[in-house]
C-alpha cells in the first residue's frame, strides 16, 4: 500500500481507501461485511470512509464493530453528515447547527471511537448559512470530536467560501469527496485547479464506475444476476447513465490496455484516477473480501503518458466534463 499527504496537512492516508456505502447494513450481512473490513486491513489498507446516512446510521455501526479492536492511531476513520437520518424530521437533515452537532455525538458512538479523523459536509446546504456550518464545524474540531474537515460533491465556488471561512475559524478544510472516473470527469476543469489552489485534496468515489468499468456488463447481454444494474433497491439508479452500448463497447476495447499493464479493468480503472496529483485516494467498496484483495493492487501503479492517452482515445466524447453536473440537491431532504 502506498500513502499521501490529504490536502495541505500532515495527515497520510491509504492510496486506496475502503467504503461502505451501499453494502454495510444493506447489500451484505454483517459477517461478510465485517471479513471484508478485516481483507481491507490485511491488504494495508488504513483509511476507512462511511456516512451517517448510510443504510440509515446502520452503516457506521456495522463499520464500528467491524474495526473494534484495532489500534486507533494505526486508522484513519471518515464519516460525513448532511443527508436525513432517523425518523428524518426537519432537523433531522442539512448542515445546521443543531443537526452537525447531535450526528458527530451519534457517529462517534456508532463508531465506537472518541474522534473521526476527517468530518465532511456530505453535500453543499443551500438553506444554512455557510458561516453556521463552518462555525459548527470549528467547534467539532475545537472539542476534539474531528480532527479534520472535508466536504462532499462542492463545487470551485463553494470550496472557495468554505476555504476562506475555514482559515478564519482557525481550522483545515483539507479535502473534497467527488465522483470521478475515467466516464466522470465533471471536477476536472473548474474543481481540481481550485482544490490545488486552496490545499485540497479529493478523495474520489466511484473510481470504477458502479462497476461499469470491471468491464462485467457486455454489450447486448442480460445484466448479470446479483449486480447492482439488476437490483433496483441497490442503487440502480446510479449506474444507469454508464449503461449505453456506446460506453459498454468502449470499456471491452480498454481490456488490451489492461492487459498490457498486467491489471484487471478495475484496476486500470482505479490506478487512472491515481495518476492525477490532486487525487489522494480512491474509495472503493466490496460485497466479497476477495474483491478488496484484487482492488487494492492498483495502489502504486505508474501509467505513462502514451497509457493514459490511449484511454482517452478509446473513451472519447463518452466522457462527462460538464462542471456544472457537480451538485447539491437544491433543497434540503425532509
Amino acid at each position: 500500500m502506498k500513502f499521501r499527504y490529504l490536502g495541505n496537512s500532515g495527515l497520510k492516508i491509504s492510496e486506496i481507501t475502503y467504503g461502505n456505502w451501499l453494502t454495510h447494513g444493506a447489500q451484505v450481512e454483517q459477517d461478510t461485511a465485517t471479513a471484508c473490513v478485516h481483507a481491507a486491513l490485511e491488504a494495508g489498507i488504513t483509511t476507512f470512509d462511511t456516512a451517517d446516512t448510510y443504510a440509515n446510521t446502520v452503516a457506521e455501526q456495522v463499520l464500528g464493530d467491524a474495526l473494534a479492536g484495532q489500534r486507533r492511531e494505526s486508522l484513519e476513520i471518515f464519516t460525513k453528515v448532511y443527508f436525513p437520518t432517523g425518523p428524518k424530521g426537519p432537523n433531522d437533515t442539512g448542515l445546521s447547527r443543531k443537526h452537525i452537532m447531535e450526528s458527530i455525538n451519534g457517529s462517534l458512538k456508532r463508531l465506537g471511537t472518541d474522534y473521526v479523523d476527517l468530518y465532511q459536509a456530505h453535500r453543499y446546504d443551500f438553506e444554512t448559512p455557510l458561516e453556521e456550518t463552518m462555525q459548527a464545524f470549528a467547534d467539532v474540531v475545537r472539542s476534539g470530536k474531528a480532527l479534520y474537515i472535508g466536504v462532499s460533491e462542492w463545487t470551485a465556488e463553494q470550496l472557495r467560501a468554505g476555504a476562506e471561512l475555514a482559515k478564519e475559524l482557525g481550522i483545515q478544510l483539507i479535502s473534497n469527496q467527488p465522483q470521478y472516473n475515467m466516464l466522470w470527469r465533471v471536477i476536472e476543469s473548474e474543481v481540481i485547479p481550485t482544490s490545488e489552489e486552496l490545499g485540497i485534496s479529493q478523495i474520489v468515489w466511484s473510481p470504477i464506475a458502479q462497476g461499469v468499468l470491471t468491464g462485467k456488463y457486455l454489450p447486448g447481454q442480460p445484466w448479470p444476476e446479483g449486480s447492482r444494474a439488476a437490483d433496483k433497491d441497490g442503487g440502480a439508479q446510479f449506474i444507469e447513465k454508464y449503461l449505453t452500448e456506446e460506453i459498454l463497447q468502449a470499456v471491452q476495447q480498454l481490456k488490451p490496455i489492461a492487459e498490457d499493464h498486467g491489471l484487471t479493468l478495475a484496476q486500470l480503472a482505479i490506478a487512472w484516477t491515481l495518476q492525477n496529483p490532486n487525487v489522494a485516494s480512491a474509495l472503493v467498496g466490496a460485497s466479497r473480501p476477495e474483491q478488496i484483495s484484487s482492488n487494492v493492487a492498483a495502489a502504486g501503479v505508474n501509467l505513462d503518458a502514451s497509457t493514459m492517452n490511449a484511454v482517452d482515445d478509446v473513451v472519447g466524447s463518452l466522457a462527462q466534463t460538464d462542471p456544472s453536473l457537480t451538485k447539491s440537491p437544491p433543497q434540503r431532504l425532509t
